[in-house]
Formats: structure tokens, C-alpha cells, sequence
């Protein structure tokens, strides 16, 4: 499926693996499960279906793209979905698959997801697909070394484009120097949630928590509802040992 997906255009022969490949090294190196990183790797295989359904004008177009072609392009991630959707045994791949565009600010496509809405194998398939896609030549351009690109991707990540974490394991797979790789969240604790319970954990009050971080103690309340029931804790004692062993605090 990988090949076939790939036979679209000349640029793209060998891209769906070569993504598949870097995804679940990039997994072994964020140390995921191996049921995590096999995921990642099926999802790399398939992720690019969509792109038969754009016609190859389109692709191969060695200019900027018009605002017509560009959204047929981004429809091509949506029809990835729709396309693993009609096979029940890889339905299940489709949300991970079809999420290689989505951005953590929400400006990618073709949901338009945000940080907290991305798993952190959408994050590693995401980096993955950009390494990939950088070191290769396409109609436009010449491929970057694995320096520019990798310069390029942190740029992204410091817009909040792209994961910082998982460009930095992305990079690191493929034998690139990573700057301090951190860890992603722990247990799909958000941002935000790891914010409210650094403090909360520290000993700050909702009433603090909100006041710190400009919310509301109704919403500070809720954000600890949500911690409890992700990291099986109903204590504020029991979030400050969590937070020690996972080194959330120091």
C-alpha cells in the first residue's frame, strides 16, 4: 500500500516507507512501547494514501501552488481517513495516519488540531514525515542535508509548528546530534495539566494555581479532576510523589 501510495509521483517513490522507518525508530528513541512503535510504523506505510485522489499536475508542479490547488492538497490527508476507514482491520490507524499535517498551534490540516489534541504519536509521525520530506528533492527544491533540515524543523518547533521533543527524536534516529531531547508528557497529561500539577504539587492552593497562570479556579479545578483520573491518584499527596517520579518537579 506503501508503494502504491508512492507511484503517484516520481518525487515521492520511497517516501511512505522511508517515513514508516524513521517514525518507529524515532518512537524507540522517545522509548515507546514496541506496540506504540509498531502503530507508528503502519501508519508511516499508509499515511500518504490520500494523495492518489490529487491529480499529479499538482504534485509535480515545480511552482507555488494557487490557493485552489492548495486546498486539494490539504484535502489529501482527509481522504487517507476516509480511505482506511472502509477496511475494518486498518480502520484503526486512520486518526493517527491521516494527522501528519497537523500542526500543535492548530494551523495544519485537515482537522486543524492543536497541542492538546495530539497524541504523542501524531507529534513523531508529524517530525518524521518533515525530516523526510526536507532531505528529499521535490518539484520546487533540492533536498536539504540533514544539518539545514534539522535547523529548519527546530525553527518550526520554536513557533510551536512542530513538537520540540519529537523533532529532537526524529533527528536523533536518523543520526543527528539532538539538543537535549525532552521527554514527552507523561500518562496524556496536557500542558496545562502538567503546569496546575508542578503547582498544585508544590503546595499552591486553586485559588494560587489560578492566580498564577491567569485562569479561572473553576477551571484550575477542573484541570485537577482530569490529572487525578490520568495518573490514578485523588490525593495532593499522591500528585507531589507522581511528580517526583516522573521529575516533573526537582
Amino acid at each position: 500500500m506503501a508503494d502504491f501510495a508512492d507511484l503517484k509521483s516520481s518525487w515521492t517513490r520511497g517516501h511512505s516507507r522511508s517515513v514508516a522507518e524513521l517514525a518507529k525508530a524515532a518512537g524507540i528513541e522517545a522509548r515507546l512501547s514496541t506496540e506504540q512503535c509498531d502503530q507508528l510504523s503502519r501508519a508511516g506505510l499508509v499515511h500518504d494514501l490520500g494523495q492518489v485522489g490529487i491529480e499529479n499536475g499538482i504534485w509535480d508542479k515545480p511552482g507555488d501552488l494557487s490557493t485552489d490547488e492548495w486546498e486539494k492538497v490539504r484535502l489529501h490527508s482527509y481522504w487517507t481517513d476516509r480511505i482506511l476507514s472502509r477496511c475494518p482491520a486498518l480502520a484503526p490507524l486512520g486518526a493517527l495516519a491521516s494527522s501528519h499535517h497537523e500542526r500543535m498551534d492548530g494551523t495544519g490540516y485537515h482537522r486543524q488540531s492543536t497541542a492538546d489534541q495530539l497524541t504523542v504519536e501524531a507529534r513523531l509521525l508529524a517530525a518524521a514525515d518533515v525530516l523526510v520530506a526536507l532531505t528529499s528533492r521535490r518539484p520546487h527544491r533540492n533536498s536539504f542535508d540533514l544539518e539545514t533540515a534539522a535547523t529548519l524543523m527546530r525553527e518550526a518547533a520554536s513557533i510551536r509548528h512542530l513538537d520540540k521533543a519529537a523533532v529532537e527524536f526524529a533527528i536523533a534516529a536518523v543520526g543527528g546530534k539532538a539538543e537535549n531531547p525532552e521527554s514527552f508528557n507523561p500518562d496524556g497529561l496536557t500542558d496545562r495539566e502538567i503546569e496546575v500539577l508542578k503547582l498544585s504539587s508544590r503546595g499552591s492552593t486553586n485559588r494560587q494555581v489560578a492566580r498564577q497562570l491567569f485562569i479561572s479556579v473553576k477551571t484550575v479545578g477542573r484541570h485537577v479532576e482530569n490529572i487525578y483520573a490520568k495518573i490514578g491518584v485523588s490525593t495532593r499527596a499522591g500528585t507531589a510523589i507522581y511528580a517526583m517520579e516522573n521529575r516533573l518537579i526537582h
